[in-house]
């Protein structure tokens, strides 16, 4: 049957009066591109009178459609996914080689009290507010900031801190790899003196054992066999004479490293889809582990010695204000705020994920896990220090003092010694691979410098989070052009950070990663968090933030988390900050002093992130029209898109600020879909409703 005349005007005429009554222009969305091409010419059989399909959200939509549109982002494929990933997020290597550690040194079982405290003033309210940013919102650390892009410049110094941290975060894990290589064997390389690298100053602890039964052994201005096999034998520092003299690449740290790589990659490979089922493994697996090390640990001969060394409590440690700035300094770090990781697993969530209930389930858990993990290390450094004969103080080390010397030494002592070795190392490796970065403060300054010793902020990130991170962050800069190369884009990344990371596996490389560490994510970070936050209460406004939860939890956020927003938890920051700026030391390691053109690097190497903020604060203003008074105005308001990722979830202010928006009231979209109005729609009407409100109230 013939076309009748004029089908082309008609089509042209729909798309004209489409754009008309949404106000928007075909230039604003690409996938309007192909609106005409899908109305114009009309066969004659669709010319018919229909009832338009304009309450279809886009993701639902087939067709050339939205072919045009950026290929989904993607969600977790399941509840525990989400729940699993930030558990592994957060429970990582500082549990295990810090907790323990800084608890004794600051009152014991005492210094639980200001412990949880800060849990409660500082770290729950900033992890639950982060996690509101990202399920809301459904974006990553750069994109999430269209609400005030004033203040993008966050984002970016978030993204610079993650890859500098990245690039030698998995220098550890290749570490970790070569111990555990090495102890598949019968007998521990580290167990005894007398190979090649060793020195006149190695004593074994056997000799040692057998001194304190028959004749007194001078131990002074001696070393174990673990700490020359780590130092000389794995750094081969030796070979160099400073940070100014980096030596040979040792290639056998190469080739771990360049595994530790491949390893992240394949795990991020498919984006969350893959990486949320390996933590299933590695964020349940290392419990597993540590409960066989604590079972092992308790039923050793002095066990409770160490224990007891543990949790003594010491409540005059109380009076003193270095205890509850440790305390803070504990939660502020070990659940990774300000590194995007969390809030990029938040976007992932769906619109109405319980977010609320899984931010106590992680900090609690990962508060738990830590006691547990004190148990576990001080039962063996209890067993040890009776086996050597010296008080628990003396073998105690925290960071990887305590992870590749003091306690591959004690394994050293146990039966099946390379068995208990490879477990307590692939441990490490699961909680490497998932696990948060953490900033640790300084140690008393008896204890000989490591890495993630005296004024070390040593940095234990998950690197699925950090991989995932800064990809999920760049990638939703150019949706159009990233997301659907997202696998070779997450190459790229790869080999770009192990290629600038092969400087710490040459024999000075410990005192890149030295320099690295303590300064990559430290006064930088805590300005990222606090800018966060006083944005999202005072620029974005507490009660919008609030009303925002409402709408996607069903709940308003209680007094208590509106007071940590607004006074508690930015003022507890900013003593952390100035604490840090004060307390201030320049890097060492061990008896090794940093030369003046280093620490300038490595205060420049902080700064820099600082200075992402001013920096995006000038090109926001830049990209703005008027006055400058009129410009950062603007600037700082939230863009138009700003909202619920899908049409269906946008109520109240946020309907139809898509671009490319065709459904003018989302919850006829949930009505249609659900078959009637549920508890969310409910919130949705209220949120409205109360909106309404205000608007009268301010036109009176």
């Amino acid at each position: 049957m013939g076309r009748p005349q004029g089908t082309n005007v008609l089509g042209s005429q729909i798309h004209t009066r489409v754009l008309s009554t949404l106000s928007l222009s075909p230039a604003l969305h690409p996938c309007f591109y192909s609106f005409p091409r899908l109305l114009s010419p009309i066969p004659y059989s669709l010319a018919q009178p229909v009832t338009p399909e304009l309450l279809v959200s886009p993701s639902s939509q087939d067709g050339d459609l939205g072919s045009e549109c950026p290929e989904d982002r993607g969600n977790w494929t399941g509840r525990l996914d989400f729940l699993l990933s930030c558990i592994g997020y957060c429970v990582g290597l500082g549990n295990v080689w810090r907790f323990p550690y800084r608890a004794y040194t600051n009152g014991g079982g005492a210094f639980l009290v200001p412990y949880f405290i800060m849990l409660a003033i500082c770290g729950i309210p900033i992890f639950f507010m982060e996690l509101s940013l990202g399920q809301f919102s459904s974006l990553g650390p750069l994109a999430v900031w269209k609400i005030s892009p004033l203040f993008k410049g966050v984002g970016m110094g978030t993204i610079l801190i993650v890859s500098l941290v990245a690039i030698y975060y998995n220098m550890i894990i290749a570490y970790v790899l070569f111990y555990l290589f090495a102890s598949l064997t019968s007998d521990l390389p580290w167990q005894h003196c007398g190979n090649w690298w060793n020195t006149d100053l190695c004593l074994d602890h056997h000799v040692i054992k057998a001194g304190n039964t028959t004749f007194p052994v001078n131990i002074t201005n001696t070393v174990s066999p673990s700490e020359e096999y780590w130092s000389r034998y794995v750094l081969h520092i030796q070979g160099s004479s400073g940070i100014g003299d980096p030596g040979r690449i040792r290639w056998n740290l190469c080739l771990c490293l360049l595994l530790s790589w491949t390893i992240v990659y394949l795990c991020i490979l498919k984006g969350v889809k893959s990486s949320g089922k390996v933590v299933y493994f590695t964020a349940t697996f290392p419990y597993l582990i540590l409960v066989m090390l604590l079972i092992r640990g308790v039923t050793l001969e002095g066990a409770w010695k160490g224990i007891r060394f543990y949790l003594t409590p010491q409540f005059d440690h109380l009076l003193s204000s270095k205890v509850w700035i440790e305390a803070a300094l504990q939660i502020f770090y070990s659940l990774g705020v300000g590194f995007g990781g969390l809030l990029t697993f938040a976007s992932y969530n769906t619109f109405h994920q319980n977010i609320y209930r899984d931010t106590f389930i992680v900090t609690l858990g990962n508060a738990i896990t830590s006691i547990l993990a004190g148990f576990a290390i001080f039962s063996v450094l209890g067993y040890m220090s009776q086996e050597l004969g010296v008080p628990v103080n003396q073998v105690a080390k925290a960071g990887p003092g305590l992870a590749f010397v003091v306690y591959p030494q004690a394994m050293t002592m146990l039966p099946l010694s390379p068995f208990w070795s490879f477990l307590f190392f692939f441990m490490l490796l699961t909680l490497g691979l998932d696990s948060q970065v953490r900033t640790e403060p300084t140690e008393p300054a008896a204890v000989p410098r490591q890495p993630g010793g005296s004024g070390d902020p040593l940095l234990l990130c998950v690197q699925f989070a950090f991989m995932e991170t800064i990809v999920t962050a760049v990638t939703d800069e150019f949706p159009y052009y990233l997301r659907p190369k997202k696998a070779s884009f997450s190459a790229v990344i790869c080999i770009a950070l192990f290629l600038m990371g092969l400087i710490l596996t040459t024999e000075g490389g410990m005192y890149w990663l030295v320099l690295l560490d303590d300064y990559s994510a430290g006064f930088g970070l805590m300005v990222v968090v606090i800018t966060t936050c006083l944005v999202v209460t005072r620029v974005y406004g507490m009660k919008r933030f609030c009303r925002d939860v409402h709408m996607m939890l069903g709940f308003k956020p209680g007094p208590y988390f509106r007071a940590c927003w607004m006074v508690l938890s930015p003022a507890t920051m900013m003593a952390l900050l100035v604490y840090n700026i004060i307390k201030y030391q320049p890097s060492e390691y061990g008896s090794y002093r940093f030369p003046t053109w280093a620490e300038v690097l490595g205060i420049l190497m902080g700064v820099l992130s600082c200075l992402m903020i001013p920096m995006g604060m000038v090109v926001a203003v830049l990209r703005e029209e008027g006055t400058l008074w009129e410009r950062v105005q603007q600037a700082s308001r939230p863009t138009m898109d700003w909202g619920p990722s899908l049409e269906e979830n946008r109520t109240g202010m946020y309907v139809a600020s898509l671009a490319g928006s065709q459904s003018p009231k989302p919850l006829m979209v949930h009505m249609r879909k659900y078959g009637g109005i549920t508890s969310y729609e409910n919130t949705a009407i209220e949120v409205d409703r109360e909106m309404e409100e205000e608007e009268e109230e301010s036109m009176m």
